[in-house]
This record gives structure tokens, C-alpha cells and sequence, in this order.
């Protein structure tokens, strides 16, 4: 009998169905520009993420959210939330994006713990400084230094609750998520590109699978 106590979750393509920057990019008219600094290999990956919140300054919060909002989430969620909550699982998602982004999600999901970047405002309007969750600029375990370090997270995680690593599943989609994924007593890549699934011990397109293993 598996014994998991915590669920650490992606959130853009994982709990979401599409990428919240990129939805707030494509309505406010910036996705070019988001996409050249991202594709950037000239600067480092956490860099990136800095010079994002630079190009956001001027913008307002409260439309940022909105838009936000809109992004649908991936299907049975709340199923599967309810489960883990039935089963006493904690649960937290971990991003690169924006504390006040991802507070909103855990939110409206009722999941418990939320882990981000805070995007700086003067009121509602975006100041252009990004203050990044990894503050040390710890590397993960590839080796890459991002604007939150996952495997970190999932760390002190565990010591706050007194849970062990292997007590732990952690789900994702993208390179940042590697290190949770390798972390994690169960490691599951969803929709993921080839780079994250090799790390992963199940490769998915539905989270439904969780259900199989609580």
C-alpha cells in the first residue's frame, strides 16, 4: 500500500490546460516579445524570467487575472483533488510564473500550499521587478539555475509537514519541473516533452492516473 501525504503540482500545463503567461501574452498583444526573451539561450534561464517581469511594467494586475481566469483547467480536477483531500494528501503547486497568479489558483482549487515569484505592484500596476522564489540561486539537479528552484520547494516542504521525500508524488510538464519529478518518491510527467519524461516514473496526458496510486 503506497503511503503518499503530499501532491506538489506544476501549474502551467499541468493543473491548467495552457500556460497562463502566454494566454495574458497573446490577449494583451506581447506574445512575440515574451517568446524571444524565453527562447533567449544567451541568458541564463532565471535571467529570463527577470527580463519578463521587466517588459510587464505598465500593465495592470487586476486585467492580468482576469485574463487568467479564463485558462481552463485540466479535465476531472476537482475529482482528483477531492480525492487527495478525502485520503488527508496535502497538496501544492510550485511555478515560475506569479505569486498572485498561482494564490488565485490554489484558491479557487482549495489546494493548500502555493509556491511562486512575486511580481512587483504599485496598486495594481506592474513595476517591472520580479522578486524571484529562489533567491540563493540554488542549481537543480540538471544543473540550471531558474527563478524557483522545484526540488527545494519539495524539500522544505517535507520538513515543514515531517513527511519523508518518498511520501511525495510530484507532477509536471516542463524542464523546471525535472527536479521535483527526480525528487519526489513518485515522479509522473504529463504531456511532457521527451527531456522531462526520461526523469519521470510515469508518462501521462491525464492526470487521472494519480487516483491509481493514493
Amino acid at each position: 500500500m503506497n503511503n503518499y501525504k503530499l501532491v506538489i503540482f506544476d501549474m502551467d500545463g499541468t493543473l491548467l490546460k495552457d500556460k497562463g503567461i502566454f494566454v495574458i501574452a497573446e490577449k494583451k498583444g506581447f506574445k512575440d516579445d515574451l517568446i524571444s526573451i524565453l527562447r533567449d539561450d544567451s541568458i541564463e534561464f532565471y535571467k529570463r524570467s527577470i527580463k519578463v517581469g521587466k517588459m510587464l511594467k505598465g500593465h495592470n494586475k487586476k486585467e492580468f487575472l482576469d485574463i487568467f481566469r479564463t485558462v481552463p483547467f485540466q479535465d476531472n480536477i476537482y475529482t482528483i483533488l477531492n480525492e487527495l483531500k478525502k485520503k488527508q494528501i496535502k497538496t501544492a503547486l510550485a511555478t515560475d510564473s506569479y505569486q498572485f497568479l498561482a494564490d488565485d489558483l490554489k484558491d479557487r482549487l482549495g489546494i493548500d500550499y502555493a509556491f511562486a515569484n512575486n511580481l512587483v505592484t504599485n496598486g495594481d500596476i506592474i513595476t517591472g521587478e520580479l522578486r524571484i522564489h529562489n533567491r540563493d540561486l540554488k542549481k537543480e539537479v540538471n544543473g540550471v539555475i531558474y527563478s524557483i528552484c522545484k526540488s527545494y520547494v519539495l524539500e522544505q516542504l517535507c520538513k515543514e509537514l515531517k513527511i519523508s521525500l518518498k511520501n511525495t508524488i510530484a507532477v509536471g510538464d516542463g524542464r523546471v519541473d525535472i527536479g521535483m519529478i527526480k525528487k519526489a518518491g513518485l515522479g509522473i510527467a504529463i504531456n511532457a516533452m521527451d527531456e522531462v519524461k526520461k526523469h519521470a516514473d510515469i508518462v501521462t496526458d491525464n492526470l487521472d492516473v494519480i487516483l491509481k496510486y493514493i
